[in-house]
């Protein structure tokens, strides 16, 4: 059981991001997007390819002519030229008709093609990007409600870079704008069989703001028990957003989730994880109080105890220092990776925290080697800059 939850949360960590401050909480990877590689290139043109020629000498390599339909970042280097012909060999299909979105860089009087993006030959690819350029000097809420708009583009080139520009942006500013979009379309994607289950977390937490209990809140919890749906990535977001809408009625599921032992591993996870936005983001919501209480419902589960042993500590709840360290010589928790943590916790304690210090003495009688190591990794953390958010508190 716990090999599974070690790979789990390793796979779930290359896909999410709420662990950290920097990014979405729930909408998976972050990448570069067509606006962010605005600034490196020189010139972006999007065309037609044709005259594919291979250079005789080099495999791989030759020249190909992009007749330009429409610049979208002009350059003095395509003055006069309606025609310009890229250094690479890029073949046609005639069978499979398709245009291009290229970024150049200028280079010694040439030009050097690093990216290029081929799109059906009716792709709206050139306007959004060029609508992306005009709004790029606004601030991210203002981007942010350009994008929305190209989120279910027919057009998966564009419909995935709109979901870039909101995996890349900080929850404070996707906050400042979410409740501004229209509740029934989000809610329309939401139903839609055919959107992508990465794309839950994101839309669940952007209704769980534009949204309305009475309407939408029962709609989240369906897809929260509907069993196609519940293992997906997405499913803190989704669980975010019911806690936003119905605080009581959804941080009660929340909790629910926590205390089942039965539950699978990755549904405990994702309640952790949205306690954990709870906590980072949005105490206004739900107190602090309340969130350490519901932390403590999974320290005496062992396949996952570990994981909120070190929230507490990283939060400092040091009363409930002698909760966590008698968890220590439990048979259940006699596993690596949980004693680390209980140890960790007790050498982030306050000086003055006796039962702290009496654990930590005996800790380097027992085992010193283990106990220098989990030092040495606290001071690694300790001297690693965090980004600060500021957390609303309940009043």
């Amino acid at each position: 059981m716990l090999g599974f939850r070690i790979l789990a949360v390793c796979i779930l960590g290359l896909v999410l991001t709420s662990d950290s401050h920097s990014g979405c909480p729930f909408c998976g990877a972050t990448g570069q997007t067509f606006s962010g590689d605005v600034n490196q290139a020189n010139l972006i043109v999007f065309g037609t390819l044709s005259n594919a020629k291979r250079d005789p000498d080099e495999f791989g390599k030759g020249t190909t002519d992009m007749t330009i339909e429409v610049v979208v970042k002009d350059h003095e280097y395509l003055q006069g030229k309606k025609v310009i012909t890229l250094p690479r060999y890029v073949p046609s299909d005639p069978k499979t008709p398709t245009k291009y979105l290229v970024f150049c860089e200028v280079y010694a009087g040439g030009i050097d093609p690093y990216r290029g993006e081929a799109v059906k030959p009716d792709s709206k690819i050139a306007e959004y990007l060029k609508g992306a350029l005009a709004i790029r000097a606004k601030d991210t809420p203002a981007r942010l409600k350009y994008f929305f708009d190209y989120l279910d583009s027919p057009d998966d080139v564009i419909s995935l870079d709109a979901l870039m520009e909101f995996a890349n942006a900080d929850y404070k500013d996707e906050q400042a704008v979410f409740h501004m979009f229209p509740a029934d379309k989000v809610a329309k994607w939401l139903k839609d069989p055919n959107t992508p289950a990465s794309r839950f977390g994101l839309y669940g937490s952007m209704l769980g703001h534009c949204g309305n209990a009475t309407e939408h809140a029962p709609l989240l919890r369906e897809m929260l028990e509907d069993p196609k749906k519940r293992y997906a990535s997405g499913i803190d977001g989704l669980l975010a957003g019911y806690v936003i809408l119905d605080p009581k009625a959804g941080w009660k599921y929340v909790r629910t989730l926590l205390a089942d032992d039965k539950q699978e591993f990755m549904i405990r996870y994702a309640a952790l994880r949205t306690a954990r936005f709870f906590w980072d983001y949005r105490r206004d919501v739900i107190p602090a109080n309340d969130i350490v209480a519901a932390m403590t419902l999974v320290i005496r589960q062992a396949d996952i105890a570990d994981l909120p042993i070190d929230d507490l500590r990283k939060w400092g709840r040091w009363e409930l220092t002698e909760k966590v360290l008698s968890l220590y010589n439990e048979k259940t928790h006699s596993i690596p990776i949980i004693k680390r943590a209980i140890i960790r916790f007790a050498l982030s304690a306050p000086g003055d925290n006796k039962v702290a210090a009496e654990f930590v003495r005996a800790r380097r009688e027992e085992d010193p080697e283990r106990v220098k190591d989990i030092e040495q990794l606290l001071e690694l953390e300790r001297s690693t800059p965090k980004p600060e958010t500021k957390v609303p508190e309940t009043k």
